[in-house]
């Protein structure tokens, strides 16, 4: 190599240097990542757990009602190609009844509009007060009563990410998981037909920090719920009516 070439390779290297090598792509971070990483190993630790009762494993749901109503925290998690797509979804108001946008309590009681935590399978979709929704069949003790409380997925104009905008939170339903029209898509035809959706606090922010809520957000049984206050006021209703 003459002498006059090495030179301008060296000039070069060093004006690399001076400015700085770009990062390369593998060192680059990306912010949900991590958040990702907990939701994959979620989605198959539930799998794992109730999958037997479970008829299609290729996409999980999983609404984390640790996070305010405000974020994105209803996640279609492919377990198969390890990619996560999130979604506004809301709470029961029975388990929000200041309306901060915070869930505060889980129940399983009729009458409640309560959400519940725990392990669902989607089953059939049927037409209904809020249009083409889908049945679920609630798996463990916690929401077992999802199928004759008719708590179900639907669409709903106060579940829209435009009701964050003007309200700073998203409407309340009365237990379902409501989305909003357009994002409800989603739902309709990758999670209905037996697949799995978890319902718990987790947490998982998408910066990939874990937030602890500002209330507890404890399971409330009948004994409950039905305090002297309240005793005479108390309905036992069927939030969305199949």
């Amino acid at each position: 190599m003459k002498r006059r070439e090495l030179l301008k390779g060296a000039v070069a290297s060093a004006a690399t240097l001076a400015v700085g090598a770009p990062m390369p792509l593998a060192a680059q971070v990306n912010p949900t990542a991590a958040r990702d990483a907990r939701l994959l190993a979620t989605a198959r630790a539930q799998l794992a757990r109730v999958g037997a009762n479970i008829w299609r494993k290729d996409i999980v749901g999983i609404a984390d009602f640790g996070l305010h109503s405000a974020n994105e925290r209803f996640h279609f998690v492919d377990v198969e190609n390890e990619r996560v797509k999130s979604f506004h979804v809301t709470h029961g108001d029975g388990s929000d009844r200041d309306h901060d946008g915070w869930l505060n309590r889980y129940s399983n009681v009729e009458g409640s509009h309560c959400s519940s935590r725990g392990a669902y399978m989607t089953r059939s979709w049927y037409v209904g007060r809020f249009g083409t929704s889908i049945r679920l069949d609630g798996l463990d003790d916690t929401n077992s009563l999802a199928l004759p409380r008719a708590i179900v997925m639907h669409k709903a104009e106060y579940a829209r990410p435009e009701h964050i905008a003007r309200w700073g939170k998203l409407g309340r339903s009365n237990g379902c998981f409501a989305m909003g029209p357009e994002q409800f898509g989603m739902a309709l035809t990758e999670l209905g037909g037996g697949r799995l959706l978890f319902a718990d606090s987790l947490g998982f922010a998408a910066d990939g920090s874990v937030v602890i809520p500002p209330h507890p957000q404890p399971h409330v049984t009948e004994t409950e719920l039905l305090r002297p206050a309240r005793e005479n006021t108390f309905q036992r209703t069927n939030p969305g009516v199949f």
